[in-house]
């Protein structure tokens, strides 16, 4: 059951983005395992014959250094699957914290084969650049249940920008106005409590309705349960997508399709 129409179909189809993966050493990262080759190497020459080996290694790193791109790409690949072997064995001790909630917006048949649920804020880089790719997919699977689990997670300090738009949309999602916010709250660049209030002004939403919804004890707890299941998933940032319990190594929207398309021959 959805709380809205679902959004007319268009003739654009998902577009393809580069792999949205997220490395924490960036270019840092891919430094700091080149210096680990290069210590490895020096450290290991003591035990090797042949004169000077860790300038051997030295000069086939700096001759060859694709090997250092190597190394950071099998370094990164064992981190993004120890990652989502965590969080999938995580969300199979925990069951119970994946069960339908008729709190969160969602949308497709409650009882679809295929379930998405996403976890995300509304300032979250990596969210706003895969939101349209996103819709596309909800578009073109009207089989599949999508849950959003609103997640704001990027306030600090004083600045409750994110908790404040999780709120706004959960508004417009008990007015029936959901995915419209949802979107627009994406595309919007620089959140502002004035910006929030203006998306749902602009989308027609009940401002006098919508404070009271915001400022809901019941909000609060909704929030505060979706922390909790993301703390107890060990999830580690947004957005985050599992697809009938199992989350995937990227934010890529071919990644996810591909999920989807496996759940449903499964």
């Amino acid at each position: 059951m959805t709380d809205e129409a679902p959004v007319p179909a268009t003739d654009a189809k998902p577009t393809a983005r580069d792999p949205f993966v997220w490395f924490a050493g960036g270019r840092g990262g891919a430094i700091a395992v080149a210096v680990s080759v290069v210590a490895l190497g020096l450290s290991a020459a003591p035990y090797f014959n042949g004169g000077d080996f860790g300038g051997k290694v030295r000069a086939y790193l700096l001759a060859n250094p694709q090997v250092m791109t190597e190394v950071q790409a099998a370094f990164e690949s064992r981190a993004e699957s120890a990652r989502v072997d965590t969080i999938n064995a995580a969300v199979a001790a925990n069951a119970a914290l994946m069960a339908p909630d008729p709190r969160d917006p969602a949308f497709g048949p409650a009882d679809a084969k295929v379930t998405v649920v996403e976890f995300f804020d509304y300032r979250c880089p990596g969210c706003k650049a895969v939101s349209e790719d996103y819709l596309a997919l909800i578009r073109a699977n009207p089989d599949v249940r999508f849950v959003f689990k609103e997640w704001p997670i990027l306030d600090r300090g004083d600045d409750t920008t994110s908790n404040y738009a999780a709120r706004a949309a959960l508004a417009a999602h008990r007015q029936g106005k959901y995915l419209a916010v949802h979107q627009a709250l994406m595309a919007t660049s620089g959140l502002t409590r004035e910006a929030v209030d203006a998306v749902l002004a602009a989308n027609g939403v009940a401002m006098d309705q919508a404070a009271a919804v915001i400022r809901d004890t019941g909000t609060d707890r909704l929030l505060a349960d979706t922390h909790t299941i993301g703390a107890t998933l060990g999830l580690v940032g947004t957005p985050t997508f599992l697809i009938n319990g199992k989350t995937t190594a990227s934010i890529n929207p071919q990644e996810v399709a591909a999920a989807i398309a496996a759940a449903k021959a499964g």
